[in-house]
């Protein structure tokens, strides 16, 4: 009896630990380019777990008290109870977590859950079949305890297991989509990558050319190949005119596959900047690898680029595809914003087009140039098929904010400037703009930005003298008190008052805090990033 429910408080725990570690591993693409291990390294304070005393006391069994059936079977019960309390731990982590990006159950997270049983599964009939023998329960029960404490690494070793399937899967889908696209000859493939602002931008230029044709953007933040072709395969139809990539990368040659997989005749790269730096290693490699788009576009295509970003500007491309350009500073682009006013309903701008003396204006619900920036790219490409410039001004008017990217709410007794998406220097520098616009209180919500590599603190750091000197903010709430101090220090540099930085360790404390901010003036406060499901302080 005593091993039936050693067995079951096992599973009961393995259970939510699994589930635990299945998300990392989902969030870190499957370790794609060592992102779970090099998590796993980020992150030691997930081995930092009271089920090791579990080992321990499996050691203590096996070692000393094997031969002394009644202590032998308490100590065995002691070890039950703790992994309930360890199951019990996990499922009170996984239903605290803030996840921006729950866990998927995937035919692929299906296929893992199987191989993980197998192997805890093994070691479990062996125990049950040794149970009259009791040094060898305690080896297994050893076996298994230490797999549960090393259940980050047992779930690494079902992916690698799992690859020959997982290719196997790959090569199928990936022949499916390919030859799904070759007999939609006038399908127009549009691809969108760049540092930030990717998804904005695709659901934006989504908006506007359906007001014409049947655009099909990728779902969501599905821009690697899997997603690629699950909208391909899931998605595409005989009746889509467009269809808008949006393409991810975190190292070179990435996007440059996509495009091999989708073969875009359009490209539209937003800014360029510092994103994924960690990974990419230079920026010169993150530079390199945007233009994979660019270049792999036809000379009957074209491509849209910024103005007003030096990179894309110095950049010397390596095809003959036309260029048409985009911008708000500069004078010389094609395609071009002025008169820009940002209030709380919303933005509104006028566009003036290379050799037109006439101005078009514009009004939107979206807030920050980055927004209008993408409106750009979407003016010029509805342009280039046809649109009407009437069209195109009804269909900016009707684009939607795309959620968690300065996504203005009313939550409450405030407003919630929501950009909880955003986890860069220059979308934060957009953000603070943004909320300096605000009348009334305002308020910014941080916990800074991370996978920027060695710059990580300075950019941190610029990030506090800029909400300092631009935001015009009231108060500033820090989220994680390690994470944030070179955010705190770039405040108090530039003389922000240190009775307004309020420091929490959970952004779910900050709301009731805001809350007692309100009274005869607005409350605007800007939620500027959101750590991602696998970061730990």
């Amino acid at each position: 009896m005593v091993y039936f429910i050693l067995i079951l408080t096992l599973v009961f725990a393995c259970i939510f630990k699994t589930k635990r570690s299945l998300h990392m591993l989902q969030q870190n693409l499957y370790n794609e380019n060592n992102r779970y291990l090099k998590w796993l390294s980020k992150n030691k304070k997930v081995f930092l777990d009271f089920d090791i005393i579990n080992i321990v006391l499996s050691l203590f069994g096996l070692f000393f008290i094997f031969h002394i059936e009644n202590l032998s079977n308490l100590t065995l019960l002691i070890i039950s109870a703790i992994f309930i309390i360890i199951g019990i731990s996990y499922m009170s982590m996984i239903n605290h977590d803030q996840n921006k990006k729950p866990l998927v159950i995937t035919a692929r997270i299906k296929r893992l859950i199987f191989t993980i049983s197998i192997l805890y599964i093994i070691p479990s009939f062996l125990l049950i079949n040794s149970a009259y023998q009791m040094k060898t329960v305690f080896i297994y029960t050893l076996i298994l305890s230490t797999m549960l404490y090393l259940d980050y690494f047992i779930v690494f070793i079902a992916n690698i297991i799992n690859k020959p399937i997982e290719k196997t899967v790959y090569n199928y889908y990936k022949s499916k989509a390919q030859n799904k696209l070759k007999s939609m000859s006038n399908l127009k493939v549009i691809g969108i990558t760049g540092s930030y602002g990717k998804t904005s931008s695709k659901n934006i230029l989504s908006d506007i050319l359906n007001i014409k044709y049947n655009a099909l953007p990728t779902p969501k933040n599905l821009n690697t190949y899997n997603g690629l072709m699950m909208t391909i395969n899931n998605n595409l139809d005989k009746f889509t005119d467009i269809f808008i990539a949006e393409m991810g990368a975190y190292v070179k040659g990435e996007i440059a596959g996509l495009c091999k997989l989708v073969k875009p005749k359009y490209g539209i790269l937003t800014r360029i900047g510092t994103a994924h730096l960690e990974t990419f290693g230079s920026e010169e490699n993150i530079v390199k690898a945007k233009f994979e788009l660019i270049e792999a576009l036809p000379s009957d295509g074209f491509a849209i680029l910024n103005g007003d970003d030096e990179k894309q500007v110095n950049y010397k491309i390596k095809n003959k595809v036309r260029t048409i350009w985009i911008g708000i500073e500069n004078e010389h682009v094609d395609v071009r914003a002025i008169n820009i006013k940002c209030s709380n309903k919303g933005s509104s701008f006028d566009v003036c087009l290379k050799n037109d003396k006439k101005l078009y204006h514009f009004e939107t619900k979206l807030l920050g140039n980055h927004n209008i920036y993408n409106i750009l790219a979407s003016i010029a490409c509805g342009i280039e098929f046809n649109i009407e410039m009437d069209e195109l001004i009804q269909a900016v008017k009707s684009v939607r904010p795309t959620e968690h990217r300065l996504e203005l709410k009313r939550l409450g007794s405030f407003y919630q400037i929501d950009d909880a998406y955003n986890s860069n220097p220059v979308g934060a520098l957009n953000a603070c703009k943004v909320l300096s616009m605000m009348p009334g209180i305002r308020v910014i919500v941080t916990p800074g930005m991370i996978e920027l590599g060695a710059k990580e603190y300075e950019y941190n750091k610029e990030f506090g003298r800029e909400i300092a000197e631009i935001s015009k903010a009231d108060y500033v709430i820090l989220i994680g008190e390690k994470k944030t101090e070179p955010i705190k220090q770039g405040l108090l540099e530039k003389g922000f008052d240190k009775e307004k930085i309020v420091v929490f360790n959970d952004v779910k404390d900050a709301y009731p805090f805001i809350g007692t901010l309100t009274g005869k003036e607005e409350v605007y406060a800007l939620f500027e990033n959101d750590l991602p499901d696998t970061y730990n302080e």
